[in-house]
């Protein structure tokens, strides 16, 4: 019972994301790309304390000198 209400939660947001991408009003570029940045920023955040940086800059990312 479990496996089969996962299934449909995955089918159903497979079709949310697909209607979302293929829609002519969608602005799909924008949404990768704060996609994209959200996630820079976290990983930026979950490696901060062994790097030392802030965790967020450079788009997430801090540098290791």
């Amino acid at each position: 019972m479990g496996e089969k209400l996962v299934t449909i939660g995955v089918a159903i947001v497979g079709v949310a994301t697909l209607a979302v991408l293929v829609s002519k009003n969608a602005n799909t570029s924008g949404v990768i790309k704060s996609t994209g940045d959200a996630f820079a920023k976290a990983l930026g955040a979950a490696t901060a304390p062994v790097t030392g940086g802030g965790g967020m800059g450079m788009n997430g990312f801090t540098p290791i000198f």
